[in-house]
C-alpha cells in the first residue's frame, strides 16, 4: 500500500486479530451457539486445552471475545463475541461462500449442500 497518510495497512490490522490458527473457526462457532470451552474442542480433536486457551485469551486482549463468569457456578464460564468480534460475521460468511463458490466440479458440495450451507450462514450470521 503506497498511501503515505496510513500509518498501517487496514487489512494487515485485521490479519493481525484473526490469524492465530483457530480464531475464525471459533468465531464461526460463537455465531452458531457455542460459548463454552469444551464446546469449542468438540468438532477439533487437534486443538489443545493450552492452545484453546492461549487462543481464548488473545481474542479476549483483542476486543474480539469477552468472558463471562456465572456468579452462581465460577466453573461455568462463557466467551460471547463483543460488538467488534460480531463485525467479523461478514467475514466469516465471505470465508464460506468462497469455499462453496470455487468448488465448481462439486468435489465437496452439491448444489442443494451449497444452497442449505448458504441458508444455514446466512441465518446464523446475521446476513442479509
Amino acid at each position: 500500500m503506497n498511501n503515505n497518510n496510513v500509518k498501517q495497512c487496514p487489512v494487515e490490522l485485521t490479519m493481525n486479530l484473526i490469524n492465530k490458527k483457530w480464531v475464525i473457526q471459533i468465531v464461526r462457532d460463537m455465531f452458531f451457539g457455542k460459548s463454552h470451552f469444551n464446546e469449542f474442542k468438540e468438532d477439533k480433536p487437534k486443538l489443545s486445552n493450552k492452545v484453546l486457551s492461549s487462543c481464548l485469551k488473545d481474542m479476549e486482549d483483542n476486543g474480539l471475545i469477552e468472558k463471562v463468569f456465572d456468579k452462581e457456578n465460577p466453573l461455568n464460564t462463557e466467551y460471547h463475541l463483543t460488538q467488534k468480534g460480531f463485525a467479523l460475521n461478514k467475514v466469516v460468511y465471505e470465508l464460506a461462500m468462497f469455499s462453496l463458490n470455487s468448488d465448481v466440479t462439486g468435489k465437496y458440495y452439491t448444489d442443494d449442500d451449497k444452497k442449505n450451507i448458504e441458508e444455514v450462514f446466512r441465518d446464523s450470521l446475521n446476513i442479509d
